[in-house]
């Protein structure tokens, strides 16, 4: 192949009568020798894209997700309710999130002595524990304390999420006395945190109607936090720590009924795209604590990639940080961006047909219809960016820019989405008004971005894998003077 100086002076007489300024890789060239820093990458300006701090803090003292067992006729033993929203993007509402498995399963203890008192309950003036995370209640024998508490650690174990349980009994109840078949009045409750004496509610003021219901004994266990599973289709990137993401490309927040990461991956992949930033590639999961007791469980979305170095929130007033994790979303193209082509010199302008994980091919008679360029000016972000079409304008054949390799972990009959953000706009209005690219899966055309003159805009097909190293994707367009620059390529889990 010949060096790419030495293409580009080869073939600027096929361009001389071109009807816009010059071909890509000519113009290019030409700033580049006119300023040697004209591909510097243009300064970040994400100031505005920032975490909102404030209303999520607002909305943190706003909302109530603290709960316990069911005073009604609700009967024991019920498998959880999903994991509930309680607000999205500073908005109070409740609303299933929907299509989950269950939550990360119990500690795995097999003896009381793996579970650990919290507090003890009194048999006067007692109450039960009205905390965030509750999963289910059940009726425990009654036969002797030392059994019903073996019997409600077991609950435990075996309710997804369970950390914690409140153990009470509760008199002149007739429907745990007579209705329900445990026919016991003592109550285990789970929850998927664990809360204190502090947070037990509705006590009730000795002396007491004989028939009054009242509580007695309410104590509190709990087996060390467990490590939540990481979301399929994302990779744990920090945590847990005292501090939540303050980062760029932030696209909203949702507030959990219970710290849920699968719940927030599942928001995450659902989020609408941002249009400069795309669809959602991570998030942070934290636990808001106020004065010291568990509040809500914060879901913030992100259109980039960040990791602990802006975590910097560690709360405010009496609100603080903790449990805060941060996971990004796995694209299973290696390079997108075409951030891994550079330049053989270290310069800042060169361009090929084949690059790390792509490889550009041009129908017969054609030239260099499809390339990877390494020029800040021309990328969406970075330096790296594809264009298809002759990059010397000296036909106007279509370009095919096709993976390389195998594009692994993909499992076969799983839905992904093709993502990628598109330009078409050098040429102006009128020589563009033909532009297009056409996304191909495994041979198959799957979709096509609408033809014409277009700014940098986000684009998104869904596509089936057939597995095993063997999916391929494939984009093609271009016929120059119509040209189309392509950027930001991701293959995401669906």
């Amino acid at each position: 192949m010949l060096p790419r100086r030495l293409l580009v002076l080869s073939a600027a007489i096929l361009c001389v009568s071109a009807q816009y300024t010059l071909a890509p890789a000519l113009q290019a060239a030409q700033e580049f020798s006119n300023n040697p820093t004209a591909g510097d990458a243009p300064p970040t300006t994400n100031a505005q894209n920032l975490t909102d701090v404030a209303t999520i803090i607002r909305t943190v003292t706003l909302v109530d997700q603290k709960s316990g067992a069911p005073a009604d006729d609700t009967p024991p033993g019920l498998p959880q309710a999903p994991t509930m929203l309680t607000a999205l993007d500073g908005e109070i509402i409740v609303s299933a999130v929907d299509g989950l498995n269950s939550t990360d399963t119990g500690p795995g203890r097999r003896s009381a002595s793996d579970y650990g008192l919290v507090f003890n309950g009194t048999e006067a003036n007692d109450a039960a524990i009205q905390g965030t995370a509750y999963l289910t209640y059940t009726l425990v024998s009654n036969n002797s304390a030392a059994q019903g508490l073996d019997e409600c650690l077991d609950f435990c174990d075996n309710t997804p999420g369970c950390v914690f349980v409140n153990i009470y009994y509760e008199f002149n109840n007739e429907l745990l006395d007579f209705v329900f078949p445990q026919k016991s009045n003592l109550r285990c409750v789970a929850y998927g945190d664990v809360h204190t004496a502090s947070e037990k509610a509705n006590q009730q003021l000795s002396p007491l109607p004989s028939e009054a219901t009242n509580i007695q004994h309410s104590s509190g266990y709990t087996s060390a936090l467990k490590e939540p599973a990481v979301p399929e289709g994302y990779e744990l990137v920090f945590g847990p720590i005292s501090a939540a993401n303050n980062a760029p490309g932030y696209m909203g927040f949702a507030f959990l009924s219970k710290y849920n990461p699968s719940a927030c991956a599942k928001l995450c992949n659902e989020r609408g795209p941002d249009a400069s930033g795309g669809a959602c590639k991570y998030f942070n999961i934290w636990r808001a604590l106020v004065y010291g007791l568990p509040t809500t469980y914060i879901c913030a979305m992100y259109s980039a990639t960040t990791d602990a170095s802006t975590a910097l929130n560690t709360g405010q007033g009496p609100l603080s940080v903790t449990r805060s994790r941060g996971y990004a979303r796995i694209s299973y193209i290696a390079d997108g961006g075409f951030e891994a082509y550079s330049c053989p010199d270290g310069g800042d302008f060169c361009f090929a047909e084949t690059a790390p994980g792509w490889n550009g091919t041009s129908a017969p008679g054609g030239y260099f219809d499809a390339t990877v360029f390494h020029y800040a000016s021309y990328a969406h972000t970075g330096a790296g960016v594809a264009l298809l079409g002759c990059a010397f304008g000296s036909d106007g054949q279509m370009g095919t820019l096709t993976t390389t390799g195998p594009l692994r972990g993909l499992k076969r009959g799983r839905m992904y989405a093709v993502q990628f953000f598109y330009s078409s706009t050098y040429s102006g209005a009128e020589l563009e008004k033909n532009a297009f690219v056409e996304v191909w899966w495994n041979g198959a055309l799957v979709g096509s971005v609408p033809v014409g003159f277009s700014p940098w805009t986000y684009f998104a097909v869904s596509v089936v894998a057939v597995g095993g190293g063997y999916d391929v994707l494939q984009l093609k367009g271009g016929e120059a003077p119509a040209y189309s620059f392509i950027d930001d390529v991701y293959l995401f889990l669906l």
